[in-house]
């Protein structure tokens, strides 16, 4: 085949997948409506199973449901006729995919569902197949044609399925109330759940590892304090240790172009009052947020007395993945 004759092939693949989500639309009726209540009002999971390339396509459709607050196991079909048939309980809702509606394994189960007595939702191509009849809802995920020349390889017809899951899972997110919080909670580990729930306090530098100067500290041991913590800024406070001010490691290059006689200063000589703050409640997210804003490369903690009880620096927000890609 020429360079053209593959892009052109290519281009066709697309084509038919497109067209055969775009014709999923006449799905979307009073049976997936059904199916998202039926869903949504389960006390148990949601339990799917399907074989073969189906079976690939439920593993995905259950990982976002799951991901989505609906509670979702994958059953297959084979080991369910051999034991593992027990893992699905008369609360919970069943559904099957197949692309013929009449896979043997699928077949297999339905009697075995019915004495269970849970709802079952068919997912299949043929409307008198034995699935859609003998199923409590049917929804159509029938397809023109395959993108494979030889109409063997499943193609658009686990396009469309996974496109019929991928609607299941958002109108039940919005059904459920699903907010991004939710989202983040179940997952604590990626960089949207953290810039969704990590909080100041849990990540800020404390202690003694605060950078912390008096006003009247001489330069010098100003200099040897932002040399020590590496941090490139110190907290400023009075005799009670209320924050007064920050000195950052510009504005001692600043003091020192215009001056070399340092050996009278002392830290409130040359600090910037009025600080930016923040308390160790707020999101992460929005300390990154705001230190961009102001083009600052730390933010200080503060109690409710005025008193330093942090510092968290841009580049370990950064490092994190909080920066919005």
């Amino acid at each position: 085949m020429t360079v053209d004759e593959i892009i052109e092939k290519g281009r066709d693949v697309i084509k038919i997948e497109a067209e055969a989500v775009a014709n999923l639309m006449g799905s979307i009726n009073k049976d997936f409506a059904e199916a998202v209540n039926v869903i949504y009002n389960c006390k148990g999971r949601v339990v799917f199973t399907g074989m073969g390339k189906s079976g690939l396509i439920a593993r995905k459709i259950v990982s976002t449901l799951n991901s989505t607050g609906t509670a979702t196991i994958f059953l297959h079909p084979t080991d369910a006729l051999h034991g593992d048939l027990g893992m699905v309980r008369k609360e919970d809702v069943v559904i099957l995919i197949s692309k013929s509606g009449n896979t043997e394994e699928i077949v297999n189960l339905l009697p075995l569902l019915k004495r269970i007595n849970v709802p079952l939702i068919a997912m299949c191509g043929q409307e008198d197949s034995k699935l859609s009849k003998d199923c409590d809802i049917f929804l159509n995920i029938s397809v023109k044609e395959e993108a494979c020349p030889y109409d063997l390889a499943p193609t658009a017809s686990t396009t469309a399925t996974l496109a019929m899951g991928d609607a299941l899972s958002i109108a039940l997110l919005q059904v459920r109330g699903f907010t991004a919080e939710d989202f983040a909670f179940l997952h604590p580990g990626g960089s949207l759940g953290k810039r969704l729930s990590l909080e100041i306090k849990e990540i800020m530098i404390k202690g003694n590892d605060i950078p912390t100067v008096h006003e009247d500290t001489s330069i010098k041991d100003v200099i040897l304090e932002i040399t020590s913590k590496r941090l490139g800024t110190t907290t400023v406070v009075d005799k009670n240790g209320l924050l007064t001010g920050v000195i950052t490691d510009g504005d001692l290059r600043r003091l020192l172009e215009r001056t070399l006689d340092i050996k009278d200063l002392v830290a409130k000589d040359i600090m910037t009052k009025n600080p930016k703050v923040m308390k160790g409640d707020y999101l992460a997210s929005f300390a990154l947020q705001q230190m961009e804003n102001f083009k600052i490369t730390a933010m200080i903690i503060i109690d409710d007395e005025n008193k330093p009880v942090g510092l968290i620096h841009l580049h370990d927000l950064v490092n994190l993945g909080l920066r919005q890609r």
